[in-house]
């Protein structure tokens, strides 16, 4: 254990003094960059989001057998961090956090309910209008700010085109992309995933009130019962309006969330999926070519690599890992395709870069024996999992040509809300003073001015429930983390809920521990040997202290409505985006050859 504990020194210690040789470097070309007149002070920044990546997916993390060159490389260019945490384990509260700097409960994108990201295009519930986002800051600073791909964060409040929750009320000059999330529904021969229980609830009524009326009428033809002929059709009316009013809003769903706007314009409903891969990137580098003098922010937040995993035919069948692995392979080119788009733009080294996933991946997406999510690496659980590592710890890449050391590994804990008071210090904008901003500012750790995380705890919900806290002590290099609450695996042991879709937050669902599970990320980061108090002495210390950590953490909390409550989040035909006379919603407007292999 001594040996260890020496080896991690001289480690980080090594780390240190390559980062203090860094900002040296740094300076340098910061003085080259200023005499030759470029402009540093708001360098362009680029964002890329992939859907659903697991850490251990990508080769610059470990992975030997799925080929990633470009997101390889870029990390070669730059920084990469192992240590980097999502605020939630799904998609919509995810996102929340990263665009706002905020723990998802903060503005209400938590639920504490079983329905925990959006579930409809046609929903009252999302990003509430007074929280500011990173694109709102910045776009205060005279950037031009876009949105490329998914939103998942609402859409309209009251009627069908208020538009409240859309990207353009959150900062963003201008989106091209579908404001819900890709999903099986949305690609024919799939098997549906929206409100499958309710369905076959939905179902079971119906029948029994069809059961009902043929009884009623059978009593009726034999005289076995002297029921009123305006019963039997008014009961039978009520079911026939039970029917159409569950099956309209499930019999359809492609054409409810499936859809492509362009601003406020719907450009496809319902999208074609087929298409959409090649049209995103067209859209990402007419972004970079029309704001090219920049400065800009673009955020591309990729359909890759949620399942249906709508892959191209040029990259289906090339990888070594099915569908899931083909679909990886044509994000990284994507990636590339953008990245050369940059250089060729001149671009390079006046743009921050950062690439990250929302969350981890998808343990349970499987069809059949075949694996449809992604790899987690060594840590332990996935996507949905409040608080084990394989749901939260994401890849975290960052490139910034002579501004932040190249080839160079961050092994502190960093968040994905840091990046908005990252990208807020890049602009010169200040953060908002009337709220709580989680995230820090990453640029003294990026360029090597601070050794250690200014994070001291971090909080990893479930929805609203609370079930796991990491505290890291900054002076000693020690990183603990509890578990107030784990989900029940499905088969036990399996280390996912394979019996459901997947892993739910609370009731019967997951396990409460008094004492909390302890472990020692640093010594255990697969989070397989949890410590006692006979075997960590300082066990009662270290639980007390995040105790205290947690307890102030929740004063800082106030009472906010639940974007996910069941009412905002159920499917409102008043609401329904339309491009035509509802419910006629059908068109498609493309952008010419959507050809992967044409377009360049």
């Amino acid at each position: 254990m001594m040996l260890n504990a020496l080896k991690r020194g001289i480690s980080r210690e090594m780390r240190n003094m390559w980062q203090r040789c860094s900002v040296a470097v740094m300076l340098t070309s910061f003085l080259f960059l200023q005499t030759w007149g470029l402009d540093t002070s708001k360098p362009n920044i680029l964002l890329i989001m992939a859907d659903d990546l697991g850490y251990g997916d990508l080769g610059c993390f470990g992975n030997t057998t799925i080929r990633t060159p470009n997101l390889d490389q870029l990390a070669k260019e730059g920084v990469k961090f192992t240590q980097h945490i999502a605020a939630a384990s799904l998609c919509t509260p995810s996102r929340a956090a990263f665009l706002t700097g905020r723990y998802p409960i903060r503005s209400g994108m938590a639920s504490s309910n079983k329905q925990r990201v959006l579930h409809w295009n046609a929903g009252s519930g999302g990003l509430p209008t007074n929280e500011t986002t990173f694109a709102k800051l910045l776009q205060q600073q005279g950037y031009v700010t876009g949105l490329i791909g998914k939103w998942h964060q609402g859409l309209n409040c009251e009627s069908h085109n208020d538009h409240c929750h859309h990207p353009l009320n959150h900062g963003f000059d201008y989106f091209y992309g579908t404001p819900f999330t890709l999903i099986n529904d949305c690609q024919s021969g799939k098997n549906p995933e929206i409100g499958l229980k309710q369905q076959a609830t939905y179902w079971f009524y119906t029948e029994i009130v069809a059961l009902l009326v043929f009884t009623l009428l059978l009593g009726k033809v034999t005289g076995l019962c002297s029921v009123k002929w305006k019963t039997i059709a008014f009961i039978a009316l009520c079911g026939i309006v039970f029917f159409f009013c569950w099956f309209v809003s499930y019999g359809f769903v492609n054409y409810w969330n499936c859809i492509i706007l362009r601003n406020h314009i719907i450009l496809e409903q319902p999208m074609e999926t087929e298409k959409s891969a090649s049209r995103i990137l067209k859209e990402s580098i007419s972004f970079l070519e029309r704001n090219k003098k920049g400065p800009f922010l673009l955020f591309v937040s990729f359909l890759h690599v949620h399942t249906p995993l709508v892959t191209t035919k040029m990259f289906r069948g090339k990888s070594r890992h099915g569908l899931y692995g083909d679909n990886v392979e044509e994000m990284d080119w994507m990636v590339g395709k953008i990245l050369a788009a940059v250089d060729e733009k001149g671009l390079r080294n006046n743009t921050f870069t950062y690439f990250t996933s929302d969350h981890g991946g998808f343990l349970e997406a499987r069809d059949g024996d075949v694996q449809l999510g992604g790899w987690n690496g060594i840590f332990k659980g996935g996507k949905a999992m409040g608080g084990w590592e394989g749901g939260i710890r994401v890849p975290g890449i960052v490139r910034w040509p002579g501004m932040v050391p190249a080839d160079t590994i961050i092994d502190e804990p960093t968040h994905l809300m840091d990046i908005y008071p990252t990208v807020a210090h890049l602009a010169g904008a200040s953060l908002p003073q009337d709220r709580v901003i989680d995230g820090q500012n990453l640029l003294p750790l990026l360029q090597g001015s601070a050794q250690h995380s200014e994070h001291e705890f971090m909080f990893h919900y479930c929805g609203s429930y609370l079930h796991a806290v990491r505290w890291y002590q900054k002076e000693s290099g020690a990183l603990w983390k509890v578990h107030y609450v784990t989900p029940k695996f499905n088969p036990e042991g399996a280390g996912a809920c394979y019996g459901q879709r997947m892993c739910q937050c609370s009731e019967e669902a997951v396990t409460h521990h008094n004492p909390p599970l302890l472990f020692d990320l640093l010594r255990d980061p697969s989070e397989a040997n949890p410590l006692s108090p006979n075997s960590e002495p300082l066990f009662n210390t270290i639980v007390s202290q995040i105790e205290r950590g947690v307890d102030e953490h929740r004063r800082t909390l106030t009472p906010v409505p639940e974007q996910f409550a069941v009412y905002n989040n159920i499917w409102k035909p008043w609401l329904q985006p339309c491009c035509g006379t509802f419910p006629l919603c059908w068109c498609n407007k493309g952008i010419g050859d959507d050809d992967l292999m044409n377009i360049f």
